[in-house]
């Protein structure tokens, strides 16, 4: 893993390069293992290493996601490998500090150092002094300057709690802070982090199905408002349309009223220039007609009030409707915009923390269209394998294979790009198309009867 003799999974090839070995080795030696070696070589031990005897220990050192990356935008990461390096040799010793190697390649960056550990001066665990006894034999006591291969004393717990607080000193001037003392939190294995991870990759889909439901009923609310939208329209213009008719109705009535005035005028002067009975009943019967026409008036007046009244009261119902609708468009749109940009939050997140969310979704779809269904499909998105019996779709040969009993499996691809694969029988599932298109062929050659 250090030495990227083997790339590890999360790792990015592309960026190894800017992977950098901190201390330099002795002349003559070649890698980090010889240098542990060469330590233990020149160190001066009077004593042989036991086989069971720790000879390095790994100290990895760096600071969360969020300020790793902090420290090497503002152009601060060799200073920063300079201050552990000299934090390293000043608490293990300089000569014991063999190897530190930078790695860039990482969503994080960080160091691993190499620490042998040989120690001086006084054993941890030393024996109570007892009364002398004289026919016990004594030995000479030991000088406490001779160095030793101890590892327990190197890990102590009161040194580790040490190694946390000086380093926090150390670090404090790049802003990074000291975990929390006497923190209940274990430690994670490698194979227990994809296991939860895989199962907050699932909980992270479900999500986004939810989010995905949520969009479409937002998007009918909407397609649902705009209706409404077109209907107060149309109500709008039928009224518009029925008060013009109205208001032509009331003009032909006004045109009959002075069509009358003018006939009373015309009927008044040949009144007063004949003086007949008949003009004098006629002028009664106008006098009559004037009366009705008066009261017609001021109904027409009345109802021409009413009107008036009836059309601003609609129309500031409508604009107080129009605005009320307009108001909850407007915050519908702004509650969906949010949805929309946490749902591309999310998926965001979920592509730069799970490298293989994006082939996750992708193998997804080959097994739906293979022929799997979603407990199928969920078992295998969890690398286990599943026994099948059924039926196989090759979009490639278009058409369908049957099997009594075969073993799928989804597994990393071997050529090392990020890349999933679908397996049958441990064998990539295009292949083992082939395999069985090919089968089918050699029958039809045999048997021409028979059709794919």
């Amino acid at each position: 893993h250090i030495a990227r003799t083997k790339m590890p999974p999360n790792a990015i090839p592309e960026l190894t390069y800017l992977n950098e070995e901190l201390v330099e080795f002795s002349e003559g030696v070649a890698d980090r293992t010889e240098a542990i070696n060469h330590r233990l070589e020149h160190a001066g031990l009077t004593r042989k290493i036991g086989t069971n005897q720790v000879r390095v220990i790994r100290v990895m050192l760096t600071g969360t996601q969020e300020d790793m990356k902090r420290i090497a935008q503002e152009g601060r990461l060799k200073v920063w490998c300079a201050d552990n390096l000299e934090w390293l040799r000043k608490t293990f010793g300089a000569e014991n500090v063999v190897s530190a190697v930078l790695h860039m390649d990482e969503a994080t960056p960080h160091i691993h150092a190499a620490v042998v550990p040989i120690v001086t001066g006084e054993r941890r665990k030393l024996r109570k002094p007892k009364t002398d006894e004289p026919d016990k034999r004594k030995y000479r006591t030991k000088s406490t300057a001779r160095p030793r291969l101890c590892a327990d004393d190197v890990m102590s717990r009161v040194k580790l709690k040490e190694y946390q607080n000086t380093y926090a000193a150390a670090m404090a001037k790049y802003g990074l802070q000291r975990g929390i003392d006497g923190s209940k939190a274990r430690h994670v294995t490698t194979q227990e982090f994809y296991r939860n991870a895989i199962a907050q990759q699932q909980n992270l889909q479900d999500n986004i199905g939810e989010l995905l439901r949520i969009e479409e009923e937002k998007r009918k609310a909407v397609k649902h408002a705009a209706k409404q939208e077109q209907a107060a329209r149309e109500e709008l213009h039928r009224t518009a349309a029925e008060l013009n008719a109205i208001k032509g109705e009331l003009k032909t009535e006004r045109l009959k009223n002075s069509a009358a005035e003018v006939g009373t005028t015309i009927l008044d002067g040949i009144g007063s220039m004949i003086g007949t009975s008949k003009i004098k009943w006629q002028e009664q019967e106008i006098t009559q007609l004037r009366q009705e026409v008066a009261a017609r008036d001021e109904t027409i007046e009345i109802l021409q009030k009413k009107i008036q009244t009836m059309q601003n009261e609609h129309s500031r119902g409508l604009t107080a409707m129009q605005a009320q609708h307009m108001t909850e468009m407007a915050s519908m749109k702004k509650r969906h915009e949010k949805d929309l940009s946490l749902l591309k939050a999310v998926i965001s997140k979920a592509t730069t923390w799970f490298p293989y969310f994006c082939e996750m979704i992708r193998m997804e779809n080959v097994c739906h269209k293979v022929g799997f269904d979603e407990k199928q499909t969920a078992t295998l998105l969890k690398g286990k394998p599943l026994e099948y019996g059924g039926e196989l779709y090759s979009e490639e040969h278009n058409c369908k294979f049957p099997v009594e009993r075969v073993t799928a499996q989804i597994t990393l691809d071997p050529t090392g790009k990020r890349k999933l694969q679908l397996n049958i029988d441990k064998m990539p599932f295009k292949e083992w198309c082939k395999e069985q298109f090919a089968k089918v062929k050699n029958v039809i050659r045999f048997n021409p009867k028979l059709r794919l």
